[in-house]
Formats: C-alpha cells, sequence, structure tokens
C-alpha cells in the first residue's frame, strides 16, 4: 500500500480520538456557537458588540478546526496491530527503559504525533527518543540525540498499549 504524503500513521484509539472529536465540533460546539451568535445578534448594534465578535471568532476557530480535521482522516493511516511484532517497539508500543543517563526507569507508549502527550507518558514516533526506540528490541541500548543532550537508554520490557487495540 502507498503511504500518502501528508499522512500520519495513528493508533485505533487515536484515530478514533480525531473522529470523535470532528463528530463533537460539527453537532455539540456548532449548536452552541449558533446560539452565541443568535444570543449576540439578539442584543442589537453589531458594530460595537464584543459579544457577536467573539462568537464569530470561535465560529471561525470551529470551523477551521474542522477542515483541519477532516483532513487528518482522510489522510490518515491507521496501523494494524495484528501484523506488527509485540516485541519490537512501534507505533502503539508501550516501552519500559532504564534510563542511563539519570539512572531511573521510564515508561512511555509511542504514538503518533497528534496523539503525544508527554505529560502523560505518551511520546511521538517522531521525536527523538521515539523515533530512536523504532525497530528496537528488550535489551537494546540505544543513544538518544535530545535537546538536552545525547542520554543513553536500555530498553526493559516492549508490549501493545493495551488500549490502542
Amino acid at each position: 500500500m502507498e503511504e500518502k504524503k501528508s499522512a500520519t500513521k495513528y493508533t485505533v484509539e487515536g484515530y478514533k480520538e480525531l473522529v470523535d472529536e470532528l463528530n463533537y465540533l460539527r453537532g455539540e460546539k456548532t449548536e452552541e456557537v449558533k446560539k452565541a451568535l443568535a444570543f449576540a445578534r439578539s442584543l442589537g448594534d453589531l458594530s460595537e458588540n464584543s459579544e457577536y465578535d467573539a462568537a464569530k471568532d470561535e465560529q471561525g476557530q470551529v470551523a477551521a478546526r474542522i477542515s483541519e480535521l477532516e483532513e487528518l482522516i482522510r489522510e490518515a493511516i491507521i496501523i494494524d496491530e495484528s501484523e506488527m511484532d509485540a516485541n519490537v517497539v512501534n507505533l502503539g508500543s508501550t516501552i519500559l527503559l532504564y534510563d542511563e543517563t539519570f539512572g531511573e526507569e521510564v515508561e512511555y507508549a509511542i504514538v503518533s504525533t497528534n496523539e503525544a502527550d508527554a505529560i502523560n507518558g505518551k511520546i511521538s514516533d517522531r521525536s527523538p527518543i521515539g523515533a530512536a526506540m523504532i525497530g528496537k528490541t528488550i535489551g537494546d541500548v540505544v543513544e538518544v540525540e535530545t535537546p538536552g543532550g545525547v542520554l543513553r537508554f536500555k530498553v526493559l520490557r516492549v508490549e501493545r498499549t493495551k488500549n490502542a487495540v
């Protein structure tokens, strides 16, 4: 299968989050914005109506995000996890690493760029650490060039992310 140029790979969970957000914006959020616009119009003169301006701005932001999500969904590639070796780090893997630089264990879920949430341990497969780990297996030692300097990790565990299936 030929990959699309601007395509991003997603776990099933990540793709579902995009679709859920799009459905929310098209439905509930669009209705909220329509009501806010109607209320703002009811206040009279639109030339100096900050509520109307705010509602119009929000309408534009919602429309822009809807367009962005439609494009992401149209170009998305959903990974087929059944074809992946669960012992090899890939998109949709959760990995336990020993950070030799700082002497501590760290756990990451490898996700697509749009799913990344470093605070919650979800790192992009395109981030320095995520990209360096792709294709690695238990026991591999990897040096990673990061903005903060070179870090050294040993792969302790690789498993499929439980909610990515």
